[in-house]
């Protein structure tokens, strides 16, 4: 039969301390060395989709900041239209394109039923007289100058032509646009 093998000394004992057996512990590593693998190869997959999902993210928000300051630049330039045309001059103005005329006195209609103050019709003022010039009377550059002619005689008891009074016509673009709206104030 055979014999006992017999123990190492010195440096041989020491490397055999050192190295494992060959046999049945290695079969059980394999396993636990193929795990760690795996989780670290999905750890690392994980990261990068992590990463790009915070990429697309990052230019979408800059997209969508961009937008907003060209929509707030837009309400605040449509909020400065609505101021200018809120205006009181800007509302007289556009009333009196569109025809309308101040109102008259108000009367009220009491709890009760009964009318207190005058009614009265609205009526349109007459329209104040604006020196305009007519186009035959505007100087032309050949013409001489208002004043004395050479012959002596002038254009007018004051020494210039008369001016002509004109009715100023609405504005067709004016009537095509829509009113004004006056924001909910």
């Amino acid at each position: 039969m055979s014999k006992p093998a017999a123990p190492l000394k010195g440096r041989a004992a020491r490397l055999a301390r050192l190295m494992p057996s060959t046999g049945p512990s290695t079969a059980a590593r394999t396993p636990f060395v193929l795990l760690v693998v795996l989780l670290l190869g999905g750890g690392l997959i994980t990261l990068l989709l992590l990463n790009s999902a915070l990429n697309e993210g990052s230019f979408r928000l800059s997209e969508l900041k961009r937008d907003t300051t060209e929509l707030t630049d837009e309400q605040q330039a449509l909020q400065r239209d609505v101021d200018s045309r809120s205006q009181p001059d800007a509302l007289e103005k556009r009333a009196r394109e569109l025809g309308m005329v101040p109102g008259g006195s108000p009367a009220f209609l009491n709890p009760d039923g009964t009318v207190r103050g005058k009614p009265t019709e609205a009526t349109a003022p007459p329209p104040s007289p604006s020196p305009t010039l007519s186009p035959s009377a505007s100087p032309d550059a050949d013409a001489p100058a208002a004043g004395p002619s050479a012959s002596g005689t002038s254009a007018g008891p004051s020494g210039s032509p008369s001016p002509s009074v004109s009715v100023p016509q609405p504005d067709p673009a004016a009537e095509n646009s829509p009113p004004p709206t006056s924001p909910g104030r």
